[in-house]
């Protein structure tokens, strides 16, 4: 099972395991996940969440892949058969079960609860101090630079310049275009990005060039920082 179970997160289903379900290859329905986030982009209003993440395969190696919250997963299903549809219906009934709050039925049992929620909030306390300073360190970078390229903003973050890139690419948030990375209009359109064109005086040539924002740095940040923070507790889970 690929879902969620934190109280600060909904639960998710991965494209994973609607592959499994409805019988689809992986990269299909992956594919169908990016049309169709394509489309509700348009509209931040619909507030659908679809999370890129990774899973490990049998050679050990890592993968990505798109975890979805119900109403998400239920409209990409609207373009599957009935058959498949319902396949993911009852297993949404089953993570749904699985979150109903069991009441503790003797003294131990709610001390136990009462222990786990303490560890818990402890837990939540120490990763919010430790990502205090990084928090701080990118406001306070932002503050005294202005505009920032894509390798400035890895370096800032402290992120693999190709993971950074490929996690980038999968949020819709840049993508390529004629040999340059640019940004979605709609993250220009908010004041994320800015493109600055020009022409080389050596050769002539035309190029633009895509940079992070001051806001754009700060908004990146809080993103990757949620990720990295998923991811660790994914490993974390696993062990």
């Amino acid at each position: 099972m690929n879902a969620l179970t934190t109280a600060s997160m909904p639960i998710t289903m991965s494209s994973r395991e609607i592959a499994e379900l409805t019988g689809k290859r992986h990269a299909d329905v992956m594919r169908d996940i990016r049309i169709m986030m394509d489309a509700l982009m348009q509209n931040a209003d619909l507030r659908s969440v679809c999370i890129s993440s990774t899973y490990v395969g049998e050679n050990e190696q890592r993968y990505p892949q798109y975890e979805l919250d119900k109403d998400t997963s239920l409209t990409l299903l609207l373009g599957y058969d009935a058959v498949a549809r319902m396949k993911v219906v009852k297993r949404w009934q089953e993570l749904e079960a699985q979150q109903t709050p069991r009441l503790p039925q003797t003294m131990a049992q709610a001390l136990r609860l009462a222990a786990e929620q303490a560890e818990q909030l402890e837990a939540q306390a120490e990763q919010l101090a430790l990502a205090a300073p990084k928090v701080e360190y990118v406001d306070r970078y932002v503050a005294a630079n202005g505009a920032m390229g894509f390798r400035q903003v890895a370096k800032l973050l402290d992120a693999n310049e190709h993971e950074f890139r490929a996690w980038l690419q999968d949020q819709k948030i840049m993508y390529r275009l004629n040999g340059e990375w640019t940004a979605y209009q709609n993250h220009i359109d908010a004041g994320r990005f800015i493109v600055r064109a020009g022409v080389a005086r050596a050769n002539e040539h035309a190029f633009s060039a895509t940079k992070f924002t001051p806001k754009g740095v700060q908004w990146i940040a809080g993103l990757w920082g949620q990720h990295k923070a998923r991811l660790a507790q994914e490993g974390g889970a696993s062990t």
